[in-house]
């Protein structure tokens, strides 16, 4: 049989359109019924209305201590003429929740009755008919609507329910989710640390079957199969021949020469929409087959999970009676201008916290496959197609990923990366779980700018003056003039070139750099490693442009390092507990003094006096010494006071 041809999103959908298509097309369709104990069914949904077969209370009884009285029986007594009963006869104690005694109708309460003598007791005023009685059914009568359908049952309901004998309830029963992982080049998770150059570990398909569990449905997660015609068709038929309601299909839904997924299930079915303009997750396809709803989900797992949450979590909600929840917005700052592309609606991963009393809303790494982008994410900001990005400084409205509660514990630190920063990050948690470091990797100097623009807690920074031979004092006085804070000292630590281990190119200094058998890794414009390059190259009178790779930036040490051990790059400059934790070598280049820089603004802030206490504390110290290439002797120690204008304070250094 020919195979199908590529299709090439030739109909591509705007994310409305595509989501409108779809709900039209699934809007009457529902999870099969099923009958279950009451015991256990809590957040399933009501399938069918639920009627009272016993009225709640089935009997009168009292609801409050005293005594039962036949109400006529009071009248006339009042304080003047007080009016005696006889225990038993007349009068018959009761406590709460008992069931009225015969030919009575009302309870006066204790605290109104007088015990005068053995089997008496007198009243001062009189009672009226159902005082203080729980009448038949005041609660709930049999044969009554107690539930209607479409009802999520909560705890308080399973409790009617059970009082009113209802003890199966119809429900929805939970929507089965086909998940097929596609793709020649992937191995189980289980196989990880086999992994062969070219082969993924299989994780998407964990990460779907979380978020099906989330929205009330049951996986059905299968085994890789390859990228083959065949057993993607066979699959398919098998998957729409099986009890499953709804089949996901990852990857393989893009457009290149092994992307059979639209062609097949137009082939089997009907494809309705192919590629959607939102990024990530434009290769997203919705199709039926069989009368069954067909998803290609993207293979990027920050495009799968966008993907399944326009169009699958609204599915798995809607087969169930019930609509997906809504999700809770913020208003923010922007904290970095953000451009995006036009005709594409772009979702943006951003951390948020709380600066002097502005939500901070700071721009993390945007790539389709980055996953780590949504577990450091704070929220997800949303840009129109029609807008070419969103200027530094604007409002936006940002969809959280976290309570809003939690926004301000959230400590934001931006600047230069450090390894140190995930222990922190650790030990803040250890002391107060609350509180939650987000960081942004943008280099020293973009983190004395965030300060300036009062968007960010803290920041850390390395900025060698190289007239000076100093660190990070020349730097806040050209750029924070007017912005009081405290500079204080994080670690020493060791800088230089991260090599190949065994150092294969035997690289031994900067002038090795130059070489034509020798490829660079970078540091981004504005970062403290990148400006200690720079001074080394101009020192040995060796030009950029010589340098094979000089022009491709990462934003972190470990970034650099991964460059060198995957043998993207021969060497590149980043700390040597970068090196020591990949088992790469090192060649020391310089000790420099990595610093906090915090606005006195901030220094209050528990969150900043939970961090100091921990800098200096000797299990942090520990735990940063064994990482390697630290000096912490001096972490903690308070660098410098910066008023604005001038330093009315500096630890090791001359006073001008």
């Amino acid at each position: 049989m020919e195979r199908p041809k590529r299709n090439i999103y030739l109909k591509m959908r705007t994310l409305e359109d595509a989501r409108s298509i779809w709900e039209e097309r699934t809007s009457g369709i529902r999870s099969s019924m099923a009958v279950v104990s009451t015991l256990d069914a809590l957040h399933r949904v009501t399938a069918r209305p639920v009627i009272a077969c016993r009225s709640v209370p089935h009997y009168h009884g009292a609801a409050m201590d005293g005594i039962a009285v036949k109400a006529q029986s009071t009248f006339g007594a009042s304080d003047v003429h007080p009016l005696r009963l006889q225990i038993g006869k007349k009068a018959f104690p009761v406590d709460t929740g008992d069931p009225l005694p015969p030919e009575t109708d009302a309870v006066i309460m204790i605290e109104y009755v007088e015990q005068v003598g053995e089997g008496e007791v007198e009243i001062r005023s009189s009672a009226f008919p159902w005082q203080h009685v729980r009448k038949v059914g005041e609660d709930i009568v049999a044969g009554e609507l107690l539930l209607p359908v479409n009802h999520k049952l909560r705890p308080a309901d399973l409790g009617s329910l059970l009082a009113a004998g209802v003890l199966q309830v119809t429900v929805y029963a939970p929507p089965k989710v086909w998940i097929q992982p596609t793709g020649t080049e992937l191995i189980p998770a289980t196989l990880a640390h086999e992994a062969a150059p070219g082969q993924i570990i299989e994780f998407n398909g964990t990460v779907l079957s979380g978020l099906v569990k989330e929205c009330g449905g049951e996986p059905i997660l299968r085994d890789i199969i390859p990228d083959e015609y065949e057993h993607i068709k066979k699959m398919l038929q098998e998957a729409v021949a099986s009890s499953a309601e709804v089949v996901l299909v990852n990857a393989g839904s893009s457009a290149g020469s092994e992307d059979y997924t639209a062609a097949i299930i137009d082939e089997l079915g009907e494809v309705l929409v192919h590629g959607v303009t939102m990024m990530p997750g434009k290769p997203t396809i919705l199709g039926f087959i069989q009368g069954k709803p067909v998803i290609g989900i993207p293979g990027y797992p920050v495009s799968g999970i966008l993907a399944f949450e326009q169009f699958v979590n609204p599915l798995l909600h809607a087969l169930q009676g019930i609509p997906a929840p809504s999700f809770a917005h913020v208003e923010a700052q922007l904290g970095r201008k953000t451009p995006s592309k036009l005709g594409l609606e772009e979702f943006v991963r951003v951390i948020l916290g709380r600066v002097q009393g502005e939500l901070i809303a700071m721009p993390l790494q945007r790539g389709a496959g980055v996953i780590t982008s949504l577990t450091r994410a704070d929220g997800l900001l949303r840009i129109p197609q029609d807008l070419e990005g969103v200027d530094a400084g604007e409002r936006v409205r940002v969809r959280l990923l976290r309570p809003e509660e939690q926004l301000d514990h959230t400590l934001i630190m931006i600047g230069s990366h450090d390894n140190t920063l995930d222990i922190l990050a650790n030990e803040l948690k250890k002391r107060d779980s609350r509180v939650h470091l987000s960081s942004s990797n943008v280099g020293s100097l973009g983190g004395l700018i965030a300060i300036k623009r009062g968007q960010t807690h803290l920041a850390g920074s390395h900025l060698l003056d190289t007239d000076k031979g100093e660190y990070n004092f020349s730097y806040i006085e050209r750029y924070l003039k007017g912005t009081p804070l405290r500079l204080v000292q994080l670690a020493n630590r060791q800088q230089g070139f991260v090599v190949g281990a065994g150092n294969p190119k035997n690289i031994q200094g900067i002038g090795d750099l130059a070489r034509k058998d020798v490829t660079f890794i970078n540091r981004q414009a504005g970062s403290g490693t990148r400006i200690l390059l720079d001074y080394s190259l101009q020192q040995a009178g060796i030009a950029s442009d010589s340098v094979q790779g000089y022009d491709q930036e990462e934003f972190t040490h470990m970034a650099v390092a991964v460059n060198v051990l995957s043998g993207r790059a021969d060497a590149g400059m980043a700390i040597y507990a970068s090196a020591k934790a990949l088992g790469l070598d090192f060649v020391p280049v310089a000790e420099e003094r990595y610093d906090l820089v915090i606005p006195e603004t901030s220094w209050n802030d528990p969150k900043i006096q939970i961090l100091l206490e921990i800098i200096v504390s000797e299990s942090f110290r520990r735990m940063v010494t064994d990482l390697g290439g630290y000096d912490v002797s001096a972490s903690g120690a308070l660098m410098g006071i910066w008023d604005g204008e001038k330093w009315i304070r500096t630890e090791h250094r001359d006073e001008r």
